[in-house]
């Protein structure tokens, strides 16, 4: 063959050769945009409680839980079957403890977390540390934070994670339910003539309460009492001489190891007889799960508060009363 058409065979071989590497290069283009159009269209863009954007699955199956409250509320939402892992101290309902954990929520195990391939994670502001978050977002993984620091954001809490599951009958069920107990609490408080102070002891050494911004302060207040901690803020430090000066009507004591702490503290204040709540034998235990947690069983601990600040009142008697 002349040399000259041997060329011009060599140059078609070659741009057949660079078209077909072009039109490859084009076709995974088309299907990668193709796949991220296909994908965006199952995402749905959020609001969460810390005010940011999130674009989140419009139906998630393979949610992630980064705190124990979060867990409550997505059982109590009916949407377990949804959750693929959750934090260590997720123990309610019993169910509960047997999820895939994932840390602690102030501790978190990154690779956990993308080994059990969540398409959500469902966090908390006040405690899962923001870098984590930031972390996971950065792989791929969406993110929406809730921030319950009132009993009001609690109610938001469980209809926002509510619509992100799919779930706003079961949600706006478990509201109602919850607010018509609350009502029922407030309408027999407002029959109290007086209201007891009330020191919430969480920390035995050193001695801890929770004061104004707390979940509990908001409890005691709206159980009929008044919080003894309730002019500091946050989660203030006490010595036992500055309990005796408070001298509460009633004290509350929180503890996962219940009976062997409440008999080591109670033994340890009873020796303080002039202390009205010795004296009136109004010292409590307990579960602070009840209190510390904002999940749906807040409405639990409320009830309860209430009847050992006003057993006359709620005809209740507290199992642990000394």
């Amino acid at each position: 063959m002349p040399m000259f058409y041997t060329s011009l065979l060599r140059t078609d071989r070659q741009v057949t050769t660079i078209l077909y590497v072009l039109y490859a290069a084009v076709a995974a283009v088309l299907l990668f945009y193709g796949t991220a159009f296909a994908e965006d269209d199952s995402l749905v863009s959020v609001t969460d409680h810390e005010g940011r954007t999130v674009k989140v699955p419009a139906a998630p199956s393979r949610v992630i839980s980064l705190a124990p409250s979060i867990t409550e509320i997505v059982f109590a939402l009916d949407q377990s079957h949804k959750l693929v892992g959750a934090t260590r101290f997720s123990n309610y309902p019993d169910d509960a403890t047997r999820l895939p954990r994932v840390g602690s929520y102030v501790q978190l195990d990154i690779e956990k977390i993308v080994a059990l391939e969540p398409d959500l994670c469902i966090a908390i502001k006040d405690g899962n540390p923001v870098r984590t978050v930031r972390r996971l977002e950065r792989l791929g993984i969406p993110v929406f934070a809730i921030h319950p620091m009132e009993i009001d954001a609690v109610l938001r809490s469980i209809r926002d994670i509510g619509e992100l599951l799919g779930a706003d009958p079961e949600a706006s069920m478990l509201i109602s339910t919850i607010q018509d107990r609350m009502a029922a609490v407030d309408a027999k408080i407002a029959e109290v003539s007086g209201r007891p102070s009330v020191f919430f002891q969480i920390g035995i050494a050193p001695i801890v309460s929770a004061g104004e911004g707390t979940f509990i302060d908001e409890l005691i207040e709206r159980a009929g009492g008044v919080n003894a901690a309730g002019k500091y803020p946050g989660y203030p430090r006490f010595t036992r001489e500055e309990v005796l000066m408070m001298a509460p009507d009633v004290m509350i004591l929180t503890s996962m190891d219940r009976q062997k702490v409440f008999d080591d503290v109670l033994r340890d204040w009873q020796q303080w007889d002039n202390l009205p709540a010795v004296r009136e034998g109004r010292i409590h235990m307990v579960d602070s799960d009840l209190y510390d947690r904002p999940s749906p069983r807040l409405i639990d601990g409320l009830e309860e508060l209430a009847a050992l600040l006003h057993p006359d009142i709620f005809n209740t008697q507290s199992p642990d009363s000394p």
